[in-house]
């Protein structure tokens, strides 16, 4: 009963609408992180101790404060304390970069760290300079490294993206809970239906992400 009701009337294209606004979110997002989250990385390891305790402040607090405070922070704080009124979307899209950036700084600071010194020092001694070093043996190398993490990290960001809910954005989450409530007296048994196919949902868009990372462990190391 609950699988038939799903599909009457505009229940699975508001659902896929949802699930469109969800895409949008978690793929700006990363997209985002993707570009500063490696500036940032960079910035960790800065030659300057001041920018490298900036860094650490900053991402110390990220992790800290937890995302859904975040978000409510920058949601209704813009517009109380500045009269800023930003919409849910973009607020959300804002505190996920936030967040992919500092953590993806993390793993780049790690993954260049990890690269063994004798090969810094090789290049050095063969006439490198800093930035032939980066492109041709940190780049390649941090690559590698940082992958199965910063799937993880990436696929997160997609799940953590149903907290946007919270502010009102009309995702696939909220048009889920707006499909169950209004089905309670015609079909008790809808909420199993709405949020399989939810689960179903967030698998299809989170498994090519991880199948990605595994095919690029796989050619790599062959």
């Amino acid at each position: 009963m609950g699988f038939e009701w799903l599909f009457e009337g505009q229940n699975a294209a508001r659902l896929m609408q949802g699930l469109w606004l969800t895409v949008q979110i978690s793929f700006l997002s990363v997209g985002i992180s993707l570009f500063s989250g490696t500036l940032f990385g960079l910035l960790m390891r800065s030659k300057f101790p001041i920018v490298r305790r900036l860094c650490q402040i900053l991402l110390g607090t990220v992790r800290i404060v937890p995302i859904l405070v975040w978000l409510f922070m920058l949601y209704f704080g813009l517009s109380t304390w500045f009269q800023w009124h930003i919409s849910g979307f973009w607020v959300c899209v804002w505190v996920f970069v936030l967040w992919g950036t500092a953590e993806m700084g993390d793993l780049v600071r790690g993954a260049l760290g990890s690269i063994e010194k004798h090969q810094i020092e090789s290049a050095k001694a063969l006439g490198l300079t800093n930035a032939q070093i980066f492109w041709q043996i940190e780049l390649p190398q941090g690559t590698r490294r940082i992958l199965p993490s910063l799937i993880n990290l990436f696929t997160r960001m997609v799940k953590t993206s149903s907290l946007a809910a919270l502010i009102g954005v009309i995702e696939v989450v909220k048009i889920g809970q707006q499909i169950i409530e209004n089905s309670l007296l015609t079909s008790p048994n809808a909420s199993f239906f709405v949020y399989g196919l939810i689960f179903i949902l967030y698998f299809l868009i989170c498994y090519p992400l991880s199948w990605l990372a595994i095919r690029l462990e796989k050619r790599w190391e062959s």
